[in-house]
């Protein structure tokens, strides 16, 4: 069992202590919280503590966190488009809809199930659930992925992600007109409070977002847009778009949900490009990958 301790600054006191924790850990569902909170695993002093009890400057939070679900992660017959693979790395081109790796509700299906059929090796720092993942992209985003076959090849990886020198651009479609011809989104990101499992621009527990965006051309009520992303914060694409009203045709949570989104089964993003240090060589690396038809269909129409 983990235990994790928070001591309350002046700006979360005389706020609830089911609220305290509901902000510190992001994670964690308010029914989870409840839980913890009915079991008796949330103190506070060292004291037990009830959910409603408003917290003052300098108190000391405690929760006893229950050991995470350990899966059975079972490798799987599913075709996956892999652009390269060597010793160290794979380059995975993922299709829009597959989950990187298995969780709640999606212990099957997942590209970590089909690497685990169609690679010998991956790397084990992210134990049986995320066997080789060191990023991830959205359920309904589409493009490359890199993979590492072992540890020493996670940590260089991992390195140049926490660096921000990894090369990722992405393209996708953007409702209203743009009419910058390039631009950057400096505004930080952290979870919703009223919607747990979104995420939002705000100040309060929130982490530093940046992203950059070309236009490639604008049509009568949509943008087409190249984007790079410096930090890599959940949703960042799709949460900054809706922060400067252009949400991503075709996102079911953030987006507009007019008549052209419903069609698709996902937001229209996608991973283009992807450049990185190779961890072994030393030498820059960089893969492209073509758009799927839909988004060329759409920008026929």
């Amino acid at each position: 069992m983990e235990t994790k301790e928070f001591i309350v600054t002046e700006e979360k006191q005389n706020i609830r202590c089911d609220k305290f924790l509901s902000d510190e850990l992001e994670d964690f569902s308010r029914e989870s919280l409840k839980k913890l909170f009915k079991e008796g695993e949330v103190f506070l002093n060292d004291e037990k503590v009830k959910p409603s009890r408003k917290l003052l400057v300098g108190e000391r939070v405690k929760v006893n966190l229950p050991e995470p679900e350990v899966l059975d992660v079972i490798a799987e017959n599913i075709p996956i488009n892999i652009v390269y693979e060597d010793e160290d790395v794979v380059i995975v081109d993922k299709p829009q809809g597959m989950v990187v790796h298995p969780a709640n509700g999606n212990y099957s299906g997942t590209l970590v199930n089909a690497l685990m059929y169609h690679v010998k090796d991956l790397s084990s720092i992210n134990g049986v659930i995320r066997p080789g993942i060191v990023h991830r992209i959205d359920k309904d985003t589409s493009g490359l992925l890199i993979v590492a076959k072992n540890d020493n090849a996670h940590n260089h990886l991992a390195a140049q992600f926490k660096e921000h020198s990894i090369n990722r651009r992405y393209k996708t479609i953007c409702h209203g007109i743009i009419h910058e011809n390039l631009g950057t989104i400096d505004a930080p990101i952290g979870r919703d409070k009223i919607k747990r499992k979104d995420m939002c621009v705000t100040q309060s527990n929130s982490k530093r977002a940046v992203t950059h965006f070309d236009v490639i051309e604008r049509y009568d009520e949509y943008t087409f847009l190249d984007v790079h992303l410096e930090t890599g914060r959940t949703h960042q694409i799709r949460v900054h778009l809706k922060y400067i009203s252009h949400p991503v045709v075709g996102d079911k949570v953030y987006g507009f949900n007019k008549e052209i989104d419903k069609p698709f089964k996902g937001q229209l993003l996608h991973a283009y490009k992807l450049g990185f240090i190779h961890p072994r060589t030393s030498e820059y690396m960089e893969f492209n990958s073509e758009l799927p038809d839909y988004f060329y269909e759409l920008l026929d129409k």
